[in-house]
């Protein structure tokens, strides 16, 4: 059965039809290899714009979309085309080669993937896209926020593309659910917000996933971290620390948490609690948990917290929660102060200590009456060392601190720098300049843990490295200053 009517003669004059979601055939994954940043997209023209919105429109008109489902991806591209060429020839459009070639990869976007954003999402070199509304959409590329140079049709189109992105994880986005958080096949974060709620049009904000999956010793190569530093980091994910990874928005606290998770040993089962997976764990025994939200009748909504606790009835031996914002916070740290050593989350805190007062503060809220000094203790027997990531000014991103909880005097919460990033100023290309430095602590708190699991030597070597490297730093900031 054909998959396509024939095109109406009379030039396409049918009035224009607001297209449905397409729910099948699901848009493959859309990361692909590129080894060079692409260029930015060109700003087209108005009347691109208008020629295209007449054509898409003759298309829905001659299409029949209920057979076109049923069709794979390539076929149902290759009838897309077909037709689109059909009614360019119709309407005798004005367009090159080149042109129209953009024109059928751009309706095909449209009515079989997510329009606009295909070609942004295929770019390796990109780390966010911001959608604020149908005209206006931004990306972050080398730390930077740049104009994106494309735009949707209307609100419409816009709200379509979101509302195809969320149904693929089983979540909605409408009037009655306005926010909704989801993620993309390749494992990007998605969350969208819509009218009422965001006045000018839906906006759609997409953290993007890396098909080449960051390793320490990339962090090294970018400057994020010392070979020491990152040596020290190994040390710590293999030995069982109890990690809390803290950082703003858009520090990289999720790609640490990532780079640490590659240094557990493959024989040990791995829970991971996530409110949209985006973890890349490379070991086998690995199961992944994701929240929900409630549904239409506001039942059936499945909690951090619900996930944290069901996860201590299935014999971890690590737990990794992507992000503690809640009471979740509770039951994590019970669970790392009962055997289950080498759990790992992050946070969002500008600094360790503040790290620290957020995770009472979550205790606190979340309703558990509790005296202040029996939380800071159980965070004191829970926490082993707290990372902190920070993204500065001029886009670049760094550990500043990695630091240990060792104890407590009186109510306050005793922790040690083990490395420090040193702000200097900025050069004339507004770039930061600094360095990581060790304190010169020889012996940290997880001594012990490390001559368990035999790495004091690798650790005595790292340490002792890193203090020479930092009396080297020392002595070429005294010249430059001299």
């Amino acid at each position: 059965m054909p998959a396509a009517a024939a095109v109406p003669a009379d030039g396409m004059s049918a009035a224009p039809v607001t297209p449905q979601p397409v729910q099948a055939p699901q848009p493959q994954p859309v990361v692909q290899e590129r080894k060079d940043p692409a260029p930015r997209p060109a700003q087209r023209s108005e009347d691109y714009y208008n020629i295209k919105a007449g054509i898409f429109n003759a298309l829905i008109d001659a299409i029949d979309l209920t057979q076109l489902t049923q069709l794979d991806p390539e076929s149902a591209r290759d009838e897309i085309r077909d037709i689109v060429n059909e009614i360019i020839a119709i309407k005798d459009v004005a367009m090159s080669i080149a042109e129209q070639e953009e024109l059928l990869e751009d309706i095909c976007n449209d009515v079989l993937g997510f329009g606009p954003l295909e070609p942004l999402l295929k770019r390796d070199d990109i780390a966010d896209i911001m959608v604020n509304g149908a005209d206006k959409c931004f990306i972050e590329v080398d730390g930077k926020v740049v104009d994106a140079g494309i735009r949707f049709r209307d609100n419409a189109q816009l709200l379509n593309i979101c509302q195809r992105i969320v149904s693929q994880v089983g979540r909605r986005v409408d009037e009655a659910s306005p926010i909704c958080d989801a993620r993309l096949a390749d494992g990007s974060r998605v969350n969208v917000i819509v009218p009422p709620l965001a006045i000018d049009g839906p906006a759609l904000t997409i953290r993007k996933f890396k098909k080449d999956r960051l390793k320490l010793e990339d962090l090294v190569k970018f400057g994020s971290i010392t070979p020491e530093g990152a040596e020290i980091l190994k040390i710590i994910g293999r030995v069982r620390c109890n990690v809390l990874i803290s950082g703003g928005t858009g520090s990289g606290k999720t790609t640490l948490l990532n780079c640490l998770t590659a240094y557990i040993d493959h024989d040990e089962r791995i829970i991971t609690c996530e409110d949209a997976a985006e973890l890349q764990l490379q070991q086998e025994h690995v199961v992944r948990l994701e929240t929900r939200p409630p549904n239409l009748e506001g039942e059936g909504e499945i909690t951090m917290r619900d996930l944290v606790r069901n996860c201590l009835r299935m014999r971890p031996e690590r737990i990794i929660v992507g992000e503690v914002r809640g009471p979740e916070a509770f039951d994590l740290l019970q669970a790392m102060n009962t055997g289950h050593d080498g759990s790992m989350g992050t946070l969002h805190a500008n600094s360790p200590r503040e790290a620290l007062s957020r995770l009472e503060a979550m205790i606190t809220m979340g309703g558990f009456d509790l005296p202040s000094r029996t939380i800071r203790e159980m965070i004191v027997g829970s926490i082993d060392v707290i990372i902190q990531a920070a993204r500065l000014r001029d886009g670049s991103r760094k550990i500043t601190h990695i630091t240990e909880v060792t104890g407590m005097e009186g109510d306050v919460i005793i922790t040690q720098d083990l490395f420090i990033y040193d702000i200097e100023g900025e050069d004339a290309d507004g770039k930061v300049i600094g360095h990581h430095r060790s304190t010169g602590i020889a012996r940290p708190a997880f001594w012990e843990r490390a001559r368990y699991y035999g790495e004091e030597a690798r650790l005595a070597e790292a340490l002792e490295r890193a203090e020479r490297r930092t009396e080297g730093s020392a002595e070429a900031s005294d010249l430059r200053s001299y």
